[in-house]
């Protein structure tokens, strides 16, 4: 696909990177419904099985570090196979953990492994494609992403039905097997050996102070991942919330979860084709402020004790809906012209929204209450420090604020 192409199409190598990156969401997402049981046979609190969300999350953020500088220095591929194998071999070992500190432990290399399918992907379609059809190549991976957080939790609620929890590793195994099994024949390389940026660490480091110098970077940066880290939040919560504050039976809880999922899905498609009238930029100031609106709604209504399921999840819907706006043109905004340090700019870029989730998990994970006030209240700061920095990024430009030329 041309670089500058006007007509967006889906090329195969867009669903390879769609299904790379639904890796992460897949070993978030589908072992929720078993919580429970791994509390149970673990014999362990289930705050400190949620932990083991906070503990994959931050694993996630450190190594989107080091595979930024990699996939610049030996192109995409070959560190994008390394991060497979990894993931797959920790897969199995969780699947074999009999005590928490062993699947604490092994969620982090797990989390080593999956982190290549973070990063590579946003490189790769940079390599082809400019910001505004970045936009749009984001918004549809999405699509392809968006179809795990649905399935997932269906598929791990099932597994802990008929089988055990750990059946939903042994599912994560075979996927990484799958992965490996049509990236090694399959996927090109994108990145040409002239365009590869030496791996010294004085190389390595300026680019790491150039993109935190880069104040647009950052600021789309933060957007994008602050708003994320409410959705980790989100994720993190929602077993105690759904199950035991509102009593829904666990074989239901993937269905909620889908249903805001789905919200997720159709808003970055609505996303997609908008930009082939509005910029990123219009795109994103508007779906930040409904971000601020449905959370603070979310939180205004459980401290006035208003709260019940059905306005809790018209709220989440809003919030998942408006992610779907945020997220990829947050994106490609903060990738734009990044040039030979892209896989570093992509790196830091997920690591900073992987930190910021961890965070966000770990804290409603260590406050629990009766009410989902943990919840609204972390998605609100989330949604409100998404939307100054982003306000942050597009008053950097002078002139049009919709201009999509790039920022310094």
């Amino acid at each position: 696909m041309s670089r500058r192409s006007s007509a967006f199409a889906v090329p195969p190598w867009l669903i390879l990177m769609g299904a790379l990156a639904a890796l992460g969401p897949l070993a978030i997402d589908m072992y929720l419904p078993a919580f429970g049981a791994i509390a149970q046979d673990l014999r362990v609190p289930q705050g400190l099985v949620e932990r083991t969300l906070a503990s994959y999350l931050l694993g996630l953020a450190l190594a989107q570090l080091v595979y930024g500088p990699l996939a610049d220095r030996f192109g995409r591929k070959r560190p994008l196979i390394g991060g497979l194998i990894l993931f797959t071999l920790a897969s199995l070992a969780c699947a074999l953990s009999h005590d928490i500190e062993a699947l604490l432990f092994w969620r982090v290399v797990q989390a080593f492994g999956g982190a290549a399918g973070m990063v590579i992907p946003r490189a790769v379609i940079r390599d082809h494609l400019d910001t505004r059809a970045a936009a749009q190549a984001l918004s549809l991976l999405m699509l392809v992403m968006g179809v795990m957080p649905i399935l997932a939790p269906l598929m791990g609620g099932q597994a802990v039905t008929l089988g055990s929890w750990r059946a939903v590793f042994y599912i994560m195994v075979l996927m990484g097997l799958a992965l490996l099994a049509i990236v090694i024949p399959f996927m090109r390389e994108s990145l040409p050996p002239a365009a590869r940026s030496p791996l010294a660490v004085g190389a390595i480091a300026r680019n790491f102070t150039h993109l935190l110098r880069h104040r647009g970077f950052m600021g789309y940066s933060l957007a994008g991942g602050l708003g994320s880290a409410g959705m980790f939040a989100y994720i993190a919560a929602s077993p105690h919330v759904f199950i035991a504050i509102y009593g829904v039976d666990p074989r239901w809880f993937g269905l909620l979860f889908g249903l805001n999922a789905t919200s997720l899905i159709l808003a970055s498609q609505i996303s997609a084709r908008l930009l082939e009238r509005r910029t990123p930029r219009q795109l994103l100031r508007r779906a930040q402020f409904f971000l601020v609106l449905m959370t603070t709604c979310a939180l205004g209504l459980t401290l006035l004790d208003l709260i019940n399921l059905v306005w809790l999840m018209l709220c989440l819907m809003g919030f998942m809906a408006s992610q779907g706006f945020v997220v990829p043109n947050a994106t490609a905004l903060g990738l734009a012209e990044q040039g030979p340090r892209l896989g570093t700019a992509s790196a830091l870029m997920g690591s900073l929204q992987m930190f910021s989730g961890a965070l966000a998990g770990y804290g409603v994970s260590i406050w629990h209450a009766q009410t989902p006030l943990p919840l609204a209240t972390a998605l609100t700061v989330c949604a409100t420090l998404s939307w100054l920095s982003g306000r942050f990024a597009m008053r950097l430009r002078s002139g049009n604020p919709d201009d999509d030329a790039p920022e310094t």
